[in-house]
């Protein structure tokens, strides 16, 4: 175990299994550094974490790889964030969960968080949904009154299923959870995807089927994430985890995983660095992000044509007229061809499969935050 040094006079010491040293570099602005315990060295690229509010209280999670760790914090404004612990050569994605918390606490066995936010008692099951599908996070949470706590209570400690909260006038109340998420934290960390169907099966909780949905797309099961979101009734993302399966490559069902988490840019690199143009503009021409898709579509040329196609579909469905300078520019004096553009795009898709029959896909180095 390794102490927590602080500048922060109302920050007590604590215990982590990594080295975190925090110092303020103005009155509005924290500055988290993380190192490696061992060697002494920055995690990741050696960039601090910055939040502008003031910091009142951290945690480390407990399990995991170091590059799958995650911090929560809790700022002036009472306000629960997450974030990782190790990222290379890009911001650090800070996402709030919570508001309104007075004191939190990891699970000592796995990745369990809990809180006591305003006049609820909070428990995260799966806090790095957020990372994966963040309109699945109200369906991941335990939630109960925490009137019978009475006012300014602490989190002692959460160990096993069990908190333990320490009340104003320093009586012990214990708080017992469900079991099964930290019996599905261990199926999936160990791979056991079957095991984890039948545990949801058991046990037949919205909440537990939703953990499962998002833990199987961290870990690009989409087998398995098919199932749990079916289970919870999300029909579209079922639809669309199932049109997956029709992707010519491993790099375009991987960029589509990706996709489905909200990691357009790494999703896009991803297909470039495979060589998909055509993919990585079609995916911007999905997404309606029409001036990427020219930028692509020009810089390698190939497929003008078909951005401007389906920009001026897009523009005829809502009966309105180009006016970007850019676009009538690469239009002038170009037919578009409708039948032409269908044929290129079939042989874009069947020379990608041909491709990806030919020879095994390397494992992408760009992967959904587990």
């Amino acid at each position: 175990s390794i102490q927590l040094f602080t500048h922060i006079h109302f920050l007590q010491k604590q215990w982590y299994s990594i080295h975190s040293f925090i110092s303020i570099h103005s009155l509005f602005h924290i500055v988290i550094y993380l190192f490696e315990t061992l060697s002494g060295k920055p995690l990741g690229d050696g960039k601090p974490l910055n939040h502008k509010t003031e910091i009142l209280e951290i945690a480390l999670d407990q399990k995991g790889l170091t590059n799958e760790r995650k911090i929560a914090f809790v700022d002036k404004n009472r306000d629960l964030y997450i974030t990782s612990v190790k990222r290379f050569g890009k911001e650090q994605r800070v996402i709030k969960i919570g508001t309104m918390v007075h004191t939190l606490a990891w699970n000592d066995m796995c990745n369990i968080l809990c809180g006591l936010q305003d006049t609820r008692f909070t428990v995260w099951y799966y806090p790095n949904v957020v990372y994966v599908d963040k309109e699945l996070l109200p369906k991941t949470l335990y939630e109960k009154d925490a009137s019978e706590f009475s006012k300014n209570p602490q989190i002692v400690s959460f160990v096993g299923s069990q908190i333990t909260i320490r009340r104003a006038d320093g009586s012990l109340i214990h708080v017992n959870i469900s079991p099964y998420p930290a019996i599905l934290h261990e199926y999936v960390s160990t791979s056991k995807w079957e095991d984890s169907i039948r545990l949801c099966r058991f046990v037949k909780d919205q909440t537990l089927w939703a953990c499962l949905a998002a833990m199987a797309v961290a870990s690009q099961d989409m087998d398995t994430a098919e199932i749990a979101y079916a289970s919870i009734g999300e029909i579209d993302k079922v639809q669309y985890i199932s049109s997956m399966k029709d992707l010519p490559s491993k790099e375009s069902k991987l960029a589509h995983i990706l996709l489905f988490s909200g990691n357009i840019q790494d999703a896009e690199m991803l297909l470039l660095q495979a060589g998909l143009i055509y993919q990585a503009i079609q995916v911007n021409i999905n997404l309606f992000n029409w001036e990427r898709a020219l930028e692509l579509a020009v810089k390698h040329k190939t497929h003008v044509d078909t951005v401007l196609a389906y920009r001026q579909k897009f523009l005829d469905d809502f009966g309105k007229k180009e006016t970007n300078q850019r676009f009538l520019q690469y239009a002038e004096g170009l037919e578009v061809n409708w039948d032409k553009i269908k044929a290129k795009i079939e042989l874009e898709i069947a020379k990608e499969r041909e491709r990806s029959a030919a020879t095994p896909a390397v494992r992408a180095s760009v992967t959904v935050q587990r």
